[in-house]
């Protein structure tokens, strides 16, 4: 795993708990492949929290691999999110 700043392991955490936010999407903002996404998640949480968001990342239809999404499923996008393009976030 590459060295990533205390703020990208933050956002990585964050993006992971998030239910529509696909690994692949991880991947192409900080280059973490979603082995590296796991790793991270069981470093930086309580046993018990790790294996909570198993369980959910895992439960009903994956939303969190992006060759698995249902077909019919919409994706939510806000007026204020902003693409990402070549691993940076567009500045607001």
């Amino acid at each position: 795993m590459k060295e990533l700043s205390e703020g990208d392991k933050n956002r990585i955490i964050e993006m992971a708990w998030e239910d529509r936010t696909p690994f692949d999407a991880i991947e192409i903002q900080f280059r973490l492949p979603e082995k590296g996404v796991i790793k991270l998640m069981r470093s930086a949480l309580k046993r018990s929290s790790f294996n909570l968001w198993r369980k959910r990342v895992h439960s009903g239809p994956s939303q969190k691999h992006q060759k698995k999404f249902p077909k019919n499923m919409q994706r939510f996008k806000s007026p204020g999110q902003r693409n990402i393009s070549f691993n940076k976030i567009s500045k607001r």
